[in-house]
């Protein structure tokens, strides 16, 4: 299938009540569009990273009690996984999508990666536009404004991401419901790429900060 967009019926998944109805809509009304946005972006992601790179789709198989809030598919270099690796996210809430480049799960270079980032904090600041979003905690729909935060601010929220264990660094846009690029899916592709794209500094960084 070719990915046609978003509907509100999507969003209206996380209202389902249970965590296996919940999980029964999502496999199949939200992951077959994410197999399709997965197809689609892929070796345009790679292309970018300069390397292959592979699609994760959340099965959320450690669930045993609570439905999830949220869904994803990450694009990652790692073929085996893509929490502990500096990877990108497209995924919904019931009130927004986003479109992420994360840093999340405690990544085993995090410190070293956020040391790369302090030591060039212009150049990173530079790479995200003032109207994308910046969350600390993938589990949660807050975010604040990059336009917000000053420099120093900026030096503050990294040297978090390096001191606190469970940190997160998530840099992005958010669409919501109606919004034009998502209800159509060359529309919202195209979005996605250019996303990935003025991100994609911050990613070469992190990966080279790793290696």
């Amino acid at each position: 299938m070719s990915f046609t967009g978003f509907e509100q019926q999507d969003f209206d998944t996380f209202h389902i009540e249970g965590l296996e109805p919940r999980m029964a809509v999502i496999r199949e009304r939200i992951q077959p569009k994410f197999k399709a946005i997965g197809d689609a972006l892929c070796q345009d992601v790679a292309m970018l990273a300069g390397t292959e790179m592979f699609v994760h789709i959340a099965k959320h198989l450690r669930r045993t009690t609570n439905p999830p809030k949220d869904t994803w598919l990450a694009f990652a270099a790692n073929k085996r996984g893509y929490k502990q690796h500096p990877h990108f996210q497209i995924g919904l809430f019931d009130d927004h999508v986003f479109v992420w480049f994360a840093l999340i799960y405690e990544p085993p270079d995090k410190q070293r990666i956020a040391e790369a980032y302090l030591k060039q904090i212009r150049k990173t600041r530079s790479a995200v536009p003032d109207d994308y979003v910046i969350s600390f905690d993938h589990t949660k729909k807050e975010s604040v404004s990059a336009g917000s935060l000053n420099e120093k601010q900026w030096k503050e929220a990294i040297q978090r991401f390096h001191d606190v264990k469970s940190a997160e660094l998530l840099i992005g846009r958010h669409l919501k419901p109606g919004d034009p690029p998502l209800t159509n899916g060359e529309a919202f592709l195209g979005f996605a790429k250019e996303t990935f794209s003025q991100l994609m500094p911050l990613y070469l960084t992190a990966c080279k900060a790793g290696s």
